[in-house]
């Protein structure tokens, strides 16, 4: 499961609107990607594409998630949550899976 937290959510169908994209078709992409300071990094996207069949389609506050299966087996169980603060604003991973990551968060090893 690839879970989002409600300000996560809040923030990308904000995304989702400010950009004009269509409410019903559009989606998340979630995925990991080699690189990064720790070997891993974080991949967020939005796609009108449809799932393909090596994606793994989840929901989490009424936000269609798409996951490529490799990806998936780093990412499952991850929360994503978004932050906004006065040292910055950004989307944040929660993930189980990390045996440790960055300073800044946006890589991992697993």
């Amino acid at each position: 499961m690839i879970a989002l937290s409600e300000a996560a959510a809040k923030e990308i169908k904000s995304i989702i609107e400010d950009q004009g994209l269509s409410k019903e078709n559009t989606r998340l992409r979630v995925g990991v990607k080699g690189g990064g300071c720790s070997g891993f990094t974080y991949m967020l996207d939005l796609t009108e594409e449809p799932k393909s069949e090596n994606d793994e389609e989840l929901e989490s506050h009424g936000i269609k998630i798409l996951c490529d299966m490799k990806s998936y087996l780093y990412l499952n169980g991850v929360e994503i949550d978004f932050k906004d603060e006065v040292m910055g604003r950004g989307f944040v991973f929660k993930n189980p899976n990390a045996t440790s990551t960055c300073g800044c968060g946006s890589s991992f090893q697993a």
